[in-house]
Order: structure tokens, then C-alpha cells, then sequence
């Protein structure tokens, strides 16, 4: 399922985020500035949204030192069916999410698995290889994405000579990642593809 349909499926972006956010981050309480700068939802929206998912019972309302604080709310009727919902859910390759990925510097190779394609298996969920890196902008993008899909992104960074590296040393980490499920939003090094292919045989 696309993050479009999910959305689409509660009739608000902002509702949907909300849900995704609190779904992939049980057992934790939140203020309400918290979720709003983690989701990148307007602080009045969230207030909003969070009053009406609050009044349905999907989170549950905490007042500490006269500051809310919500959590989900595991006995929601629900909750289980949210949930394999939500673990469905897959940003592919071609989603548009991935736009600020791809000006973070001059990108070479951008793989995704893990949180994105619903493979719990995975160590990481992104590998970024990156030369002349603008970390404002990698920030940027972080935030962006960790903000689509709800959950803290776990990726690795490395520049092209890094990546040399650690083909020509068969990196076991590399090798992992690549013999798994994945998907290519961007790949511009040549020597990369002859690798894959030589894993394959």
C-alpha cells in the first residue's frame, strides 16, 4: 500500500501522519510540540487532530506539569488492524519523498530497504553514498522523510571513495544489505551494478 492510499483512506494527510507516528512508536508518550516537529504538521493541526483521535480512544490523554502528553492506546478496537495497516505500507523507489534525497549533494547511489519496503530484516534502511554533502540539506531530507513514513530512518552515509573501499574489501555489511530485498532510487556507479551482478552468479 502507497503513503497516497493511506492517507487518501482517513481523509486527511495530517490525520494519517498522526496515526502512522503513534502506530510505529508504541509504549511512548508525547507532547504535543514533540509530534508536531516530528510529523511536520502545524502545531494548531496537531493540537487539533489529536483531540479528536483522543476522544475516539486511539490515543490516550496524559496531563503532566499542565502539559498534555498522548500515547497509543493498544486496547483501541482497532489497534491490531491499524497496525498490519500500517506494516504494509511501502515507499518505493519511484515515491516522490525522495526528492530532497537526491539534492543533498552529488549523489551516487541511494538504496532503500528496511522500514521502506517492510523488510523488518534489514539493518539499516537507507545507504547514501554522497560526495560534496550539504548536511544542512541531508538534514532537511531526514526530517522530511522520517516525517512521511513515521519512524526514526536508521541509514548509512559514506562518499564515493568509501564505497570503493568497501567493495574491493567484499564488506560483509555490503554484501548483507545487497543479497537482501531492496530497491534503487538512484544509482550512477557503474562498478556497483558489476558487483550485484557478480553476487547473482
Amino acid at each position: 500500500m502507497s503513503l497516497v492510499l493511506f492517507d487518501s483512506l482517513f481523509g486527511s494527510k495530517a490525520r494519517a501522519r498522526l496515526i502512522r507516528f503513534f502506530l510505529l512508536n508504541p509504549g511512548v508518550e508525547f507532547g504535543t510540540a514533540t509530534v508536531a516537529e516530528k510529523t511536520l504538521i502545524s502545531k494548531i493541526e496537531t493540537t487539533r487532530e489529536l483531540a479528536r483521535l483522543a476522544k475516539m480512544r486511539f490515543v490516550i490523554e496524559h496531563s503532566r506539569k499542565g502539559r498534555k502528553h498522548f500515547i497509543v492506546n493498544e486496547d483501541f478496537p482497532f489497534h491490531t488492524e491499524l497496525k498490519s495497516l500500517v506494516s504494509k505500507l511501502n515507499v518505493h523507489a519511484q515515491s516522490q519523498v525522495f526528492r530532497k534525497v537526491k539534492v543533498i549533494g552529488e549523489v551516487k547511489l541511494i538504496l532503500i530497504s528496511g522500514l521502506f519496503i517492510n523488510y523488518a530484516k534489514s539493518k539499516v534502511d537507507m545507504i547514501l553514498v554522497v560526495n560534496n554533502l550539504n548536511r544542512t540539506k541531508l538534514k532537511h531530507a531526514i526530517t522530511l522523510l522520517e516525517a512521511e513514513v513515521g519512524k526514526e530512518i536508521r541509514f548509512v552515509l559514506m562518499n564515493s571513495e568509501e564505497l570503493h573501499y568497501r567493495l574491493n574489501m567484499l564488506d560483509r555489511f555490503f554484501i548483507e544489505f545487497l543479497e537482501g530485498p531492496y530497491e534503487e532510487v538512484s544509482n550512477k556507479v557503474p562498478e556497483l551494478k558489476r558487483f550485484i551482478s557478480g553476487l547473482k552468479k
